[in-house]
């Protein structure tokens, strides 16, 4: 811990906070901190972010993604939790990429807590100014859910892995991935999902990470079933349990370029390859080939411009190997780390983008019809009160075969990391009482709260990657219909509509999973306390959110989400003129 204390140190962040090392995730229990439990919420979520369960260097203020920080520096993470502690019942906190900049009255409906992480005005939106800003303490990246206090550990992006891969299979074998076997790159706090995702749907995966501490973390979690001591055992295992229909995930410890290039020597071409490494950062984030981890962080630290340009060699290589295999028979994609935008940017490569991404390939007609993440967490602790929510969500849809399936699994398979929490896809379509699928379930945990059958309020999320939220031409708004890939009007009009509506906490970022100046996201929360108010602002806010995803595709002329919204009565103004 000393020398991780002298590294935040000089990173400018300061000493790891006492209250910080007091916690050591979020306080549990029905004793609450704050003025009431919105606040509290806010609270418990921001350290739920830093328990060392779910934060991938949570002493460095990190959560995910390289450099995705939870605070701006350890003082803005006792000044938040300070505030939090006063704010009143009718007042708004206002956090400035992750430091507290102001406190206003308002009023009773309106959120608790405002951020706004890493934005920056267009003719200055890049990471090298973001860098200049950081290095003077003057902004932090907030990646998307670590600096909007949201991040519920690897079972987070788990579901919507999951649910791409099962798209997969039905596309592409009109079946699950039984039998077929998934190449890819990466185990960290995000990518780190993508063994499990495979193999709940059946499949064999492969998986190059170059740290072994992240390996070693996702094989204590059950993330990952077996670590191999070479690529040639890794092939055999993989295929040996492909043959046999099998689900089965082992990870190698080697960089993703080589895995894949070694790979293709070898004439080994998996059935899938696609990759999630942090390639969205160049910097800080990727990891070149030819180095241990320790050698490139001495690198990163002594050249970092040495650094970059063999990260930028080793993505191109990166993106040779995908194509090359492609070629020869295996489906690629991009799971949304920017990957092919790198390749393209810096090193001139149009033909990068010669294989798609997961959000136009497999996830857009969800998008269209308002279907998304939608993840809560247990604020008492217990995972007693998510499993009465398991219940309660397959008890609203049991027609939905795909979610029992899901919650089933995993139920079986995911382990807690932090507050218990749970994650499912839900969208817009209404029911009889117009009511949306998220504010069905929404109201039905409220009453759950109110009758005492939850013992403390649960607080309902999402990722940014969701219908409605996000500009991101290389990931979910990739190759719109419309030619409206880059137009961020959408995440914008996302937010001031869910304020509006009464959300807890709405933020807005630039850069999530794909680097800055390359994306604009946004995101809310609301508190379910069992009242009548969270009833009112849960019904407001699980129509306004799902919503926006499908006026978003029906303006872009998507027929699914003209379908949706004519069959959920969405009023769509000139729809005569699409």
């Amino acid at each position: 811990m000393a020398q991780q204390d002298t590294e935040a140190s000089e990173s400018g962040i300061g000493e790891p906070s006492e209250q910080w090392r007091e916690y050591q995730g979020a306080p549990t229990g029905t004793d609450i901190e704050c003025e009431g439990w919105r606040q509290e919420a806010a609270l418990r979520m921001l350290n739920n972010n830093l328990d060392p369960e779910v934060g991938e260097k949570p002493e460095d203020l990190v959560v995910y993604g390289g450099t995705g920080r939870a605070a701006r520096s350890w003082d803005a993470y006792d000044a938040i939790l300070a505030e939090l502690r006063e704010l009143g019942d009718e007042e708004t906190l206002l956090v400035q990429s992750g430091k507290p900049v102001g406190r206003f009255p308002t009023h009773e409906r309106a959120p608790r807590v405002l951020i706004a992480n890493s934005n920056l005005v267009g003719k200055w939106d890049s990471w090298e100014h973001f860098h200049e800003l950081e290095a003077e303490g003057k902004i932090m990246y907030g990646q998307m859910t670590a600096g909007s206090w949201a991040y519920i550990g690897t079972q987070g992006i788990l579901q919507g892995t999951y649910e791409t891969l099962a798209e997969l299979g039905r596309q592409e074998y009109d079946s699950d991935l039984e039998g077929k076997i998934v190449a890819t790159g990466g185990l960290g706090g995000m990518s780190g999902a993508q063994p499990l995702a495979v193999t709940m749907n059946r499949g064999v995966c492969i998986a190059a990470e170059v740290d072994a501490h992240r390996i070693e973390r996702r094989l204590d979690t059950d993330y990952l079933m077996e670590r191999a001591e070479s690529l040639d055992e890794a092939l055999d295992e993989a295929e040996a349990a492909a043959d046999a229909g099998e689900p089965y995930s082992v990870a190698v410890e080697m960089n993703v370029a080589d895995m894949l290039e070694a790979m293709a020597e070898r004439d080994f071409v998996p059935d899938v390859v696609t990759d999630q490494t942090s390639s969205h950062d160049e910097l800080e984030g990727y990891y070149p080939s030819g180095y241990t981890v320790d050698e490139a962080d001495e690198l990163r630290e002594e050249n970092p411009e040495r650094y970059v340009e063999e990260s930028l060699d080793t993505m191109e290589r990166h993106v040779d190997a995908i194509l090359d295999l492609q070629e020869r028979g295996a489906i690629a994609f991009e799971y949304g780390n920017n990957l092919r935008g790198q390749v393209e940017d810096h090193r001139g490569r149009e033909d990068a983008f010669n294989f798609p991404g997961f959000v136009p390939a497999y996830i857009r007609p969800m998008f269209c019809r308002g279907r998304g993440p939608f993840r809560w967490a247990a604020l008492s602790g217990d995972p007693a009160d998510i499993h009465r929510t398991d219940e309660a969500v397959t008890e609203l849809f049991p027609e939905n075969d795909s979610l029992t399936r899901w919650i089933d699994l995993a139920q079986e398979q995911v382990s807690f990391q932090g507050l218990p929490s749970r994650v499912c896809w839900l969208g817009y379509e209404t029911d009889d009482d117009g009511v949306t699928e998220r504010a069905r379930f929404a109201l039905r945990i409220n009453e759950l709260v109110a009758d005492g059958e939850i013992s403390a309020p649960i607080v309902v999320t999402r990722d940014h990657l969701d219908a409605g939220s996000v500009a991101s031409p290389h990931r979910e708004t990739e190759a719109m219909k419309d030619g409206t890939d880059a137009v961020a009007d959408w995440p914008i009009l996302n937010a001031l509509l869910n304020c509006a509506a009464g959300a807890d906490i709405v933020s807005v970022h630039d850069g999530g999973g794909v680097g800055i100046g390359n994306a604009l996201h946004t995101n809310n929360h609301v508190v379910l306390d069992g009242s009548d108010l969270a009833a009112e602002k849960a019904r407001r806010v699980f129509t306004t959110d799902p919503g926006m995803g499908v006026i978003r595709h029906a303006d872009a002329g998507y027929e699914d989400a003209l379908d949706e919204a004519n069959q959920s009565d969405v009023p769509v103004p000139m729809r005569d003129q699409r």
